[in-house]
C-alpha cells in the first residue's frame, strides 16, 4: 500500500495521473521511482490527449489535493494589523482635520544656497525668527566680506515677533545676529553654546548690553514662546556640538525643524541624537517636516565622528616634523580629537587663529570639553620648541586670504615659517565656491616644501545622508514636507526620497527665499511672496555696502571704465576743446589716442542732433550723453562700462 501512495503522490507532482492506472506489487522498493518513470514514458504518447483533458478538468481520477481550511480568526487579525499600519503610517488620522487655524512658514535665507538660513513661523497674532545666519560671498562680489540676510520682512512684522531661536551654533545659523540686533531686539532662546558664541559677536560688535536678551533653555523641556508657540529643543548630532532639532507646536500642529544633523550613533561625547523624542511627536502627529537637505546625494550613511580617529593616529605617528592641522573652527570634537592625539604623541599644542582660540576657550570654560590647560603653548614659543614636539591647530581650510594658514603658506605670518619637514593636514572638505583659493593655497605650501596630508579618511560630513533623512522621514511621519538647507538640486533631490517615504508628491513643495507657505491640517500652500535678499557687509568696519556700490565695482571689473570731460559753447552746441577721454580696462594704452578721437566724433554728433533745451538741463544732458556712448561702445565691443560724463556748458 505504501508503494501504491507512492505512486499516486509522484503522479500528481508531475501533473500525469493515468486513467486505469493499477498498483503493481511486484516493484522491488529500491526501484520504485525508476519503475515509476520508465512507466510514465512508455505511456506518455497515447495518453496526451487525456493528460490534457485531465489538466484541464483540474486533474484525473487519482486523488486531488485538498485546500488548507481558513481559520477566520486568523484571517480577522490580519485585517485588525493592516488596519492599526494604516493608523500608525497616515497622519491624517493623528492631526484635528477640524481645525481651521494655520501657520506660516517663510525662509529668507537658506534656500538655492549653502548657508544664510533664517526662517518665520508666523501665526495671526505672532511670529518668531529659527537662526539669523549668514553666508559667504561670491567671487564678484569685490570688496565684500559676508552676506548676511534681507531684514525688510522682518522689520514690516517687528511688533509680533516673540523671539529668536537657535538651533546651534554654526556661523550659517547665528553669523548674521549682531547686524539684526543692532536695529531690532527679540529674546534668544538656545542652549548654552551658541548664546555663548552670539554673545562673543555682540563683543566684538560692541553691543554687550545685548546679553540680556539670552534664555538659554533645557533639552527636553517645552517653552511656552508668547501665547501662540510652544517649543521642545530635542538633541541632535551634528559637526558641532550642543546642536538641536526643534518641535514646535501651535494650535494648526506640531511642526518639526530638523536644523543641520547627521544620525551619529557614536559621538564623541556619547550624547546621540534625541530619536525617542522625534519618534514621539511623529506617533502624536506632525503636521509638517522641515529637513536638511545639503546631503542628500550621498547614497551611504554619513560615518560617525568618531571614525577620523584611526586616520588621525596614522598621521601622528608618522609625522616627523611639525604637524600643522587645519579645520573648521567649529568643530570642536574634531580639534578635541587631534588634540588628543597630539598629547598621545608627546606634542604641545599650539593654537592659532582668532575664531579657533574662541571657540576651544569657550568649549573648555563650559565644560564640553575637558582638556590639560598645561598641554597649551604660545605661538611665540614654538621657535624655541623640537619640531617633534608641536602640533599646530589653525584656520584656514577653506584657503580664506586672511587666515592663519594662508599667512603661513606666503611666508607673511608672525610666528610660523613653514618648513620642509611640516605636515599639513586639511581636515575639511571645500566648501562649493571655495576649490580655488584651497588649491591656490596648496600651491604655497608646496612650493615652500611643506608635505601634504592626502588621508581621505581626515574628515567626514556633519550633514544627512539619504538614508538618514529616510530614518527622520520616518520617525517623524508628517504629512507636509518642505526641504531646507541646500541648493535647489538638493531640495529636489531630497523630495524624491521623501516620495520614496510615504510622503503624496502633492504635500511637498519646493520653497525659494522669500515664499510665504501656509500650512494647515488640510491643505499647504503658497499664499504670497515676501521681499528677500542679501545684504553685502565690509567685516573691516562691520558696514553694510550699498548694492550700487557692489554692481559698480562688478561693472569696473568686467567692464571697465570711461572718464569724458567736454567743454561745450552752450549758444552753438558746439566743443570748445577737444574732449578729455580716460579709460580703464577698457582699451590697451596704446589705442588711447585712437578711441579718444572716436569719442569726440560721437560727442560731435550728439551736439549736432542736440535737443532743444537740454544745454539748460545740465543732469538729462550727462545722462543722455551717457546713452549715447553706452549704445556706441556695445555696438563696437559688446561691452558696458561704466561710463562717467562731464559737461562744462560755457
Amino acid at each position: 500500500m505504501e508503494e501504491n501512495k507512492g505512486d499516486v503522490q509522484v503522479s500528481e507532482l508531475n501533473g500525469n495521473v493515468k486513467e486505469g492506472s493499477k498498483p503493481n506489487n511486484n516493484r522491488k522498493p529500491n526501484n520504485s521511482r525508476t519503475n515509476n518513470r520508465n512507466n510514465q514514458n512508455k505511456d506518455s504518447k497515447p495518453n496526451n490527449k487525456a493528460n490534457n483533458q485531465n489538466r484541464a478538468k483540474g486533474g484525473g481520477r487519482g486523488r486531488r489535493r485538498q485546500s488548507t481550511p481558513v481559520d477566520e480568526n486568523l484571517k480577522k487579525f490580519v485585517g485588525i494589523n493592516q488596519e492599526g499600519h494604516k493608523q500608525r503610517l497616515n497622519p491624517h488620522f493623528k492631526l484635528d482635520l477640524n481645525s481651521k487655524d494655520k501657520i506660516r512658514i517663510t525662509p529668507l535665507g537658506g534656500l538655492g544656497e549653502i548657508g544664510g538660513n533664517i526662517t518665520v513661523f508666523e501665526t495671526q497674532k505672532e511670529a518668531i525668527l529659527v537662526d539669523v545666519g549668514m553666508s559667504f560671498p561670491d567671487e564678484d562680489m569685490h570688496g565684500v566680506d559676508i552676506l548676511v540676510p534681507d531684514f525688510s520682512y522682518i522689520r514690516e512684522i517687528k511688533d509680533k515677533i516673540k523671539a529668536v531661536i537657535i538651533t546651534h551654533a554654526h556661523e550659517d545659523h547665528i553669523g548674521a545676529m549682531p547686524y539684526l540686533y543692532k536695529e531690532m531686539q527679540f529674546p534668544i532662546y538656545g542652549s548654552p553654546l551658541p548664546l555663548a558664541m552670539i554673545g562673543n559677536k555682540f563683543d566684538e560688535h560692541h553691543i554687550k548690553e545685548h546679553r540680556k536678551f539670552f534664555n538659554p533653555i533645557e533639552k527636553r523641556k517645552i517653552y511656552d514662546i508668547g501665547e501662540d508657540f510652544k517649543v521642545e529643543w530635542m538633541h541632535m548630532t551634528h559637526s558641532i556640538i550642543d546642536s538641536s532639532s526643534l518641535a514646535i507646536t501651535t494650535d494648526a500642529g506640531t511642526v518639526i525643524h530638523t536644523g543641520d544633523f547627521k544620525i551619529d550613533h557614536t559621538p564623541i561625547d556619547g550624547y546621540t541624537a534625541d530619536l525617542h523624542r522625534l519618534a514621539y511627536y511623529g506617533d502624536k502627529g506632525v503636521l509638517c517636516l522641515l529637513s536638511d537637505s545639503t546631503n542628500s546625494y550621498n547614497p551611504l550613511p554619513t560615518p560617525s565622528e568618531l571614525s577620523v580617529a584611526p586616520a588621525l593616529d596614522r598621521v601622528f605617528s608618522k609625522a616627523e616634523g611639525r604637524v600643522i592641522l587645519s579645520t573648521f573652527s567649529s568643530n570642536i570634537h574634531r580639534v578635541q580629537q587631534a588634540i588628543q592625539y597630539g598629547i598621545k604623541y608627546g606634542r604641545k599644542i599650539c593654537v592659532i587663529g582668532r575664531s579657533m582660540e574662541r571657540n576651544i576657550e569657550i568649549a573648555m570654560q563650559y565644560d564640553y570639553v575637558k582638556l590639560p590647560k598645561n598641554a597649551f603653548v604660545e605661538p611665540d614659543q614654538i621657535a624655541h620648541m623640537n619640531d617633534k614636539d608641536v602640533l599646530i591647530v589653525t584656520t584656514g581650510s577653506q584657503g580664506e586670504p586672511s587666515s592663519a594658514l594662508f599667512r603661513m603658506s606666503i611666508g607673511e605670518h608672525r610666528h610660523v615659517k613653514i618648513k620642509p619637514t611640516d605636515l599639513i593636514v586639511l581636515s575639511s572638505r571645500a566648501i562649493p565656491g571655495n576649490e580655488g583659493s584651497i588649491s591656490g593655497m596648496l600651491n604655497h605650501l608646496q612650493r615652500a616644501g611643506a608635505k601634504i596630508s592626502h588621508d581621505k579618511d581626515i574628515h567626514v560630513s556633519g550633514h544627512a545622508s539619504i538614508e538618514e533623512q529616510k530614518l527622520m522621514l520616518r520617525l517623524t511621519n508628517p504629512k507636509f514636507f518642505l526641504p531646507v538647507h541646500g541648493e535647489y538640486n538638493h531640495v529636489m533631490r531630497h523630495k524624491e526620497t521623501a516620495v520614496m517615504c510615504g510622503v503624496p508628491e502633492r504635500n511637498i513643495y519646493i520653497m525659494n527665499d522669500g515664499d510665504s507657505i501656509e500650512v494647515a491640517p488640510k491643505y499647504m500652500r503658497k499664499v504670497k511672496t515676501v521681499k528677500s535678499g542679501k545684504t553685502y557687509i565690509d567685516n573691516q568696519n562691520n558696514h553694510k555696502i550699498d548694492d550700487d556700490i557692489v554692481l559698480d565695482r562688478q561693472k569696473l571689473a568686467s567692464d571697465g571704465i570711461v572718464m569724458l570731460i567736454a567743454e561745450v559753447d552752450g549758444q552753438h552746441a558746439k566743443m570748445l576743446s577737444k574732449p578729455k577721454v580716460t579709460t580703464f580696462g577698457l582699451v590697451a594704452d596704446k589705442q588711447d589716442k585712437a578711441f579718444a578721437k572716436e569719442m569726440e566724433e560721437v560727442l560731435e554728433h550728439f551736439l549736432l542732433h542736440i535737443k532743444d533745451g537740454l544745454l539748460e538741463n545740465g543732469r538729462a544732458l550727462e545722462n543722455d550723453l551717457r546713452q549715447v556712448v553706452r549704445k556706441h561702445i556695445y555696438r563696437k565691443m559688446k561691452k558696458y562700462p561704466l561710463i562717467v560724463p562731464h559737461v562744462f556748458v560755457q
